[in-house]
């Protein structure tokens, strides 16, 4: 596997952009919003500036919400994620992600119970697909956030959303810690990482590393992602079945820290996991 993050430089020179990554160690890496390329001849500077750095290109993200009930957003949301989606393909990254989307009103991704509807479903297949079919991407798959706000929460749900969708260019990326959403889970976490690697397969382009851990005083029941190492998912047994399942080029990405020295400490955390579960990175 390819440990990746964040890179903290506001640059749009192809080169600098991959030597921040060559700096902090990292094999992949994400696309920011901040670089903004329009021109293919541009793009394809920062594709051979990746390739020449051996930096595999995990993702490039949307993270907006195209299924909006308001229609001037959802249009806005459409049109980017068509724009994303052809930037991934361009620079042969190996996702394009965003979330499937929501009718909560209040922001882009939060909960709202018509998100588990058949109609809900029904539209979230419809709206994907023009997506994907706007595009026909070649190099790249788009893939959808696992969340535990809509019915994408679960690898079984996945699938069944893969089979509708119907497109071979849909393909999936894994955030384990997204399907984290009772004590149960958390703490049977072993099993459902083996049980998630067997509906899987080999299928997965991409993975988001985070940890979870549930707080111990509140009546309810409040999980909150913590530092890698710090929670009570078993990172042991998930590197070993990516390391096991998946092809040695697959990017695990860091994410969701609030500042650089937190992706440092994460970094040396996962080579520490990686020791421990007798796995080895991508150097």
């Amino acid at each position: 596997m390819r440990l990746g993050g964040p890179v903290f430089i506001q640059t749009n020179n192809p080169e600098e952009y991959a030597l921040a990554h060559v700096k902090k160690g990292f094999k992949a890496g994400i696309f920011p919003k901040n670089i903004l390329i329009e021109k293919s001849d541009d793009i394809s500077k920062f594709r051979q500036a990746i390739e020449k750095h051996d930096i595999v290109l995990a993702e490039v993200g949307v993270w907006n919400n195209p299924l909006s009930r308001d229609k001037d957003a959802a249009k806005k949301a459409f049109d980017y994620a068509v724009l994303r989606l052809a930037l991934a393909d361009e620079l042969g990254s190996k996702c394009c992600v965003n979330i499937v989307g929501s009718w909560y009103d209040g922001n882009w991704y939060g909960p709202c119970p018509e998100n588990y509807s058949d109609d809900f479903f029904a539209y979230a297949v419809e709206v994907s697909r023009k997506i994907i079919d706007a595009v026909n991407p070649v190099r790249t798959k788009m893939t959808f956030e696992l969340m535990p706000f809509v019915f994408l929460d679960s690898p079984s749900e996945y699938m069944r959303f893969l089979k509708a969708l119907d497109r071979k260019s849909a393909g999936v990326h894994f955030d384990p810690a997204n399907c984290i959403y009772s004590p149960r889970l958390l703490y049977g976490s072993t099993a459902f990482f083996e049980e998630a690697f067997r509906i899987f397969k080999n299928d997965v382009v991409s993975i988001h590393l985070k940890d979870i851990n549930l707080r111990p005083d509140p009546y309810s029941v409040m999980l909150d992602e913590v530092p890698i190492g710090q929670g009570k998912m078993d990172y042991i047994r998930l590197l070993q079945l990516i390391d096991s399942n998946l092809p040695r080029d697959t990017p695990v990405i860091l994410e969701h820290l609030p500042d650089e020295a937190s992706y440092d400490k994460a970094t040396a955390a996962v080579k520490d996991l990686t020791h421990r579960a007798g796995v080895k990175l991508v150097e």
